[in-house]
């Protein structure tokens, strides 16, 4: 699409020679105006760019600045003036302009700073744009809920939008956790600032320190330039610690100073930095249970559990299951070109009593393969993964005795995720002596818990 200029100019002849150099020279659109309330009454066409004149009859060039500035104040606005002063330049950057050219104009000048200033503009316009299609997403209107405990929870987040209080959200793995924790952010004061990520439970413990505050060079062993930590990245915006409760003792201390002094240093560093970030945590465990085991420090969990929200698992939302179904057909559909109709009886009935040990997230996962495998409009039982289909015979598999005493094939991978669990359930969510008793290392512990979405706080209370 061409690219539209108003020239704004009550000297026709300087007019036609501007209009000659934008249209026929450098080849964009052009509407030529003698004075600016002719040009204001124009300006839902949009234009790109505007060249201003700042001597002109009625409403003078300044003037028009200001208004052009309400209007838009990313517009550029490049303004003109046959007085050439150092004062009047100063004056138009003041107000907004983008740059200031004096008469008669140079034409390589004025060539170059059209196309920056254009360039500048659309860059902006794309950053704004996504700006807002990020809010669309993380606003409460795209939170896919009919149950009455979600009403809640968005009762209570409510209260936190506009000001700066740490929250804590809890809630098994794939809840929702870190969409509450954008919501709150792009919906707050802070929205057109950063939102900054870390999941401390997936970044190794010796890196964790460097990620989360950066480092200096030479501060350690393959240190080879300075690295800005995600505090600082996070600054003036929000920081979301996911999975908080898996910082070792070291990193809450430090984590501790920067909410109670607001500042820090990098490792291997001695200045000290400001920071102005509004933390927002999640975790899965029981943070009080870790505290009376010396696991957390207790000052920590206090600040950081100033508004604790409470996110409940899918099993205790009923009222969400066949709507959050429902929305991922109609979602996956249009991502993947199908056109999926729903579920058949057999199959909706087994969605629905099934407990979704991993959520939302295992939800989503499912329905995307169901869509992917389904050959008929609507999803039949043989469509669905095989452990839904035999969720209701693997929990009656007794572990006491042999685990093939009839007929009944298991899946391998389900072994691996009920030895797990079991393992979990015998040693009441002890996780190393879990991985201890199944000759496993704790990082395979943890890296499969992930993968089945497999809650700790479930066999540990």
């Amino acid at each position: 699409m061409d690219k539209l200029i108003f020239i704004v100019d009550d000297e026709q002849a300087i007019s036609k020679l501007l209009s000659f150099w934008v249209k026929d020279k450098w080849k964009y659109e052009v509407e030529v105006f003698s004075n600016s309330e002719a040009m204001l009454k124009r300006m839902s066409t949009k234009p790109d760019l505007i060249l201003l004149d700042i001597m002109l009859p009625g409403l003078d060039g300044l003037e028009t600045l200001k208004r052009i500035k309400q209007i838009d104040e990313n517009l550029p606005v490049i303004m003109l003036s046959a007085q050439g002063s150092i004062e009047v330049a100063v004056e138009s950057l003041r107000y907004g302009a983008y740059d200031y050219f004096p008469k008669p104009i140079d034409q390589q000048r004025l060539e170059l700073a059209i196309k920056n200033a254009i360039k500048n503009y659309d860059l902006t316009r794309e950053i704004q744009s996504l700006k807002e299609t990020v809010q669309r997403e993380y606003s409460f209107d795209n939170i896919i809920t009919a149950d009455g405990k979600m009403q809640d929870v968005f009762k209570y987040v409510t209260k936190v939008l506009d000001n700066n209080i740490t929250v804590l959200i809890y809630g098994e793995s794939g809840t929702g956790k870190e969409l509450i924790a954008r919501a709150i952010h792009f919906n707050g004061e802070r929205k057109d600032k950063p939102f900054v990520v870390v999941n401390c439970a997936s970044i190794p413990r010796e890196l964790l320190e460097s990620e989360l505050f950066g480092h200096e060079k030479g501060s350690f062993t393959g240190a080879h330039q300075r690295k800005i930590g995600k505090f600082e990245m996070a600054n003036d915006g929000t920081i979301f610690l996911d999975e908080v409760g898996e910082l070792e003792m070291l990193l809450q201390a430090k984590l501790l100073r920067v909410i109670q002094q607001k500042e820090f240093e990098r490792v291997g560093g001695t200045e000290l930095i400001k920071t102005n970030v509004r933390i927002i945590s999640a975790t899965n465990r029981d943070l009080k249970h870790a505290v009376e085991n010396k696991e957390f420090r207790e000052d920590l969990f206090y600040r950081l559990n100033s508004f604790p929200i409470y996110i409940p698992p899918l099993r205790q939302r009923k009222g969400d299951i066949l709507v959050l179904a429902d929305h991922f057909v109609n979602d996956f559909n249009e991502k993947l070109g199908r056109h999926i109709k729903g579920f058949s009886k057999k199959a909706l009935k087994l969605i629905y009593e099934y407990d979704w040990p991993g959520n939302i997230r295992e939800m989503e996962n499912t329905i995307e393969r169901c869509l992917i495998i389904a050959e008929n409009e609507m999803i039949d039982v043989d469509d669905l993964p095989p452990h839904l289909r035999t969720a209701e015979r693997m929990a009656t598999i007794d572990y006491g005795g042999p685990l093939f005493s009839n007929d009944t094939i298991v899946p391998f991978e389900k072994l691996k995720e009920e030895a797990i669990r079991h393992a979990l359930k015998v040693t009441k969510g002890n996780i190393v002596e879990a991985a201890k008793r199944l000759q496993l290392g704790r990082a395979t512990i943890y890296r499969l818990m992930e993968k089945y979405s497999i809650e700790n706080r479930a066999y540990s209370e």
